[in-house]
């Protein structure tokens, strides 16, 4: 389940356990409302997230692009060693900010 949050200026998108083709859309409607701001501060906390299939790559390079060209910031933080390792083999940690779990 997908929770979005103000805090300190910035929009939290807090995915749940996974992203994938059944969920996928659920998500990409949830996050619709935040990306209307100019200049928005998103962040995607992956602290819960465990699976990510295609649809979810998908769904981030989308919000990514949204947010640039509203001249916003993106980055996704708290991911896990294997999705950070998805996430670097498909190239998205070259260009955006991708914060593994402390």
């Amino acid at each position: 389940m997908t929770q979005i949050l103000k805090e300190d200026g910035k929009t939290i998108i807090k995915t749940g356990s996974r992203i994938d083709t059944m969920n996928a859309d659920e998500l990409e409607k949830d996050i619709q409302p935040a990306l209307q701001e100019d200049g928005i501060d998103l962040v995607m906390d992956c602290s819960e997230l465990t699976y990510m299939a295609s649809s979810g790559l998908r769904i981030i390079q989308k919000t990514m692009r949204t947010v640039m060209m509203k001249r916003g910031e993106f980055k996704i933080v708290n991911v896990n060693p294997e999705i950070y390792k998805v996430l670097q083999m498909t190239g998205f940690t070259k260009f955006m900010t991708v914060e593994q779990k402390a």
